[in-house]
């Protein structure tokens, strides 16, 4: 990777990041490991096993080993290495298979999958214990010349030099900085399931389509003998149901026509741990930063999952952005570096994602899903992706 020249800086500044997800860590683990003081909020009160299957591609892989060497290799044991995807119909028949064998030989990795708790865990225990505070939810910060104040629920408050808001689509931090801004909703619902079973319609090194007209399920292996289920479909509105049982039941009806093997996955699946969840993201922003406060991941550039580079892309950012604040003598420096190298390229993946989450309802017949009119599976579009390199002139696609 290419870097900045080297600039003094006081590496005694103490710097607060709101949200212990998989960006807020990776950035804290990249921080520290430059010499800064870091303290990590996170709104739950404790770490639970939450949370879907996540895939890690190429670009998110480079940057985790860019932040500490040894996470990919602690990744692959607790997660699956992707060998296969695999699309089907709903008779459970295979329509066709891709081997991931260009995405080595192009990129020099593959695919792997993982419970996202699993990853939060591993990124956690890079830090120590007395950097993360849980049961601290941000409502919003105040800040001066001199520092940023930030207020939590309960009334307690914590002093930093400089503050990260990475804490999410409803980002609380992105609010004090911007304002109420409106959500988009992409017209797509998402359930989701981990479950720990024994079946045959996924091998251990596979990922699963199954696709019909307006609605389709993926299989993910996430390691430790889990799979994560998640079905998504075509929904103009959506109500998110309080009753989780109706929830499941209402899942079954929808696959009604669907194969046995995979109706019983759902049926296998206590209702109470099926999560409802509208696909949306907001309108990307021209600045994340304000004076001592800027934003990091999904608080930045919220996008639809249809790209997978939700988590990727906190990766690259927490990189760039340590690597900013490394090299600059001031903060205004180093968020200004930060945004351009970042800005048009999450923009990029933001449209991207939205177009591709509008065109995978777009289908010819029940099984045959209509080619795509984006660029996201070009060669040149993958390249950009996957072999991106920070710090260097950002070129046309």
């Amino acid at each position: 990777m290419s870097t900045l020249h080297k600039s003094e800086i006081d590496m005694n500044i103490n710097i607060a990041i709101i949200g212990a997800g998989l960006g807020g860590l990776a950035c804290a683990i990249a921080l520290r490991k430059q010499g800064f003081e870091v303290q990590v909020y996170e709104q739950a009160k404790d770490f639970r096993p939450v949370g879907g299957g996540l895939g890690l591609f190429p670009n998110g892989l480079n940057f985790l080993e860019l932040i500490e060497p040894d996470l990919v290799e602690q990744i692959k044991n607790y997660g699956c290495c992707l060998q296969k995807i695999v699309v089907k119909n709903i008779a459970g028949e295979t329509i066709n298979s891709n081997p991931t064998t260009q995405l080595i030989e192009k990129y020099g990795r593959t695919i792997i999958t993982i419970w996202w708790w699993h990853l939060q865990q591993i990124l956690a225990k890079k830090l120590p214990e007395n950097c993360i505070h849980l049961d601290c939810q941000c409502l919003d910060f105040e800040q001066t010349e001199q520092d940023v104040i930030i207020h939590f629920k309960g009334g307690k408050t914590a002093r930093a030099d400089l503050l990260i808001g990475a804490d999410g689509i409803h980002s609380a931090v992105r609010k004090t900085l911007f304002g109420d801004e409106q959500i988009n909703y992409l017209k797509s619902m998402s359930w989701r399931a981990n479950l720990k079973c024994q079946q045959e319609l996924i091998k251990p090194d596979e990922i699963v389509r199954i696709i019909s007209d307006k609605q389709f399920l993926f299989l993910v292996n996430i390691g430790d003998g889990y799979i994560n289920w998640t079905t998504r479909k075509f929904a103009p509105e959506y109500h998110l149901s309080t009753n989780s049982q109706a929830m499941k039941d209402r899942i079954l009806q929808d696959l009604t026509n669907w194969a046995e093997p995979i109706r019983n996955i759902i049926k296998n699946t206590p209702a109470d741990k099926i999560f409802a969840v509208p696909i949306c993201d907001r309108p990307p922003l021209n600045s994340w930063s304000q004076g001592r406060v800027t934003l990091l991941g999904d608080a930045a550039h919220p996008m639809s999952p249809s790209m997978g580079q939700g988590a990727n892309s906190a990766f690259e950012d927490a990189w760039v952005l340590t690597q900013c604040l490394a090299r600059f003598s001031n903060i205004e420096g180093a968020f200004n570096q930060y945004e351009k190298e970042r800005i048009e390229r999450t923009k990029i993946m933001q449209i991207k994602s939205a177009e591709g989450e509008e065109n995978q309802w777009q289908t010819t017949n029940k099984t045959q899903p209509k080619p795509q009119k984006t660029r996201n599976l070009d060669s040149s579009f993958s390249d950009w992706l996957y072999q991106y390199k920070p710090f260097s002139t950002i070129s046309n696609i």
